[in-house]
């Protein structure tokens, strides 16, 4: 009974931790069809990376990690990376934009504008308490013979403030997209 119980709590323990990722992968999308291990090249689309002037500018290393780490994924799929008509394009796009967080002083819902007898104020509004950037991938398959779009996913986080952990987030969010491809669609 005891060996249970800690298979039970073990099993809450990684169910909870796994919902804590601070990493939410979004809008994955496959073309009906798509079945990635019937692609065995891949190369990335030119010029696919990059931002405009109303984003923050993403450092090239971080660029050359998240290239990286698709790399390894798909590697570890079983596809391997030529630069000679490959089979998969990969497309990605990267977006971090500065994003405030704030609070509501309205406490109540039907707190006054003005109390007591010298009229002061209480006015209900939103105070910021702090700043921090978010990062949103896509990542796009494309069949290079056909140029159709076959797969499609995107994941978005609060990127790290220290750069030595950028590594590790962009990882841990290139695993997550790739864990979205079902085995039904190409594992």
């Amino acid at each position: 009974m005891k060996y249970i119980n800690h298979l039970t709590c073990i099993a809450v323990l990684v169910f909870l931790l796994s919902a804590c990722s601070s990493i939410r992968v979004l809008n994955t999308e496959a073309a009906p069809d798509f079945n990635l291990s019937t692609y065995k090249t891949f190369d990335f689309a030119q010029g696919n990376t990059g931002a405009d002037s109303t984003e923050t500018i993403i450092p090239a290393e971080h660029i050359a990690a998240l290239q990286r780490e698709v790399s390894q994924q798909l590697e570890k799929r079983g596809l391997t990376r030529s630069t000679t008509n490959p089979d998969l394009l990969v497309n990605l796009g990267i977006v971090v934009q500065e994003k405030t967080q704030t609070r509501d002083t309205n406490f109540r819902t039907d707190a006054p504008y003005y109390t007591g007898q010298r009229r002061y104020s209480w006015k209900s509004k939103e105070v910021e308490v702090g700043r921090y950037k978010e990062g949103t991938i896509s990542l796009h398959l494309v069949n290079n013979a056909q140029n159709t779009l076959v797969w499609s996913a995107e994941a978005e986080a609060v990127v790290p403030k220290k750069t030595t952990e950028v590594q590790a987030r962009i990882s841990e969010g290139v695993e997550k997209l790739f864990e979205s491809i079902t085995p039904a669609s190409g594992q």
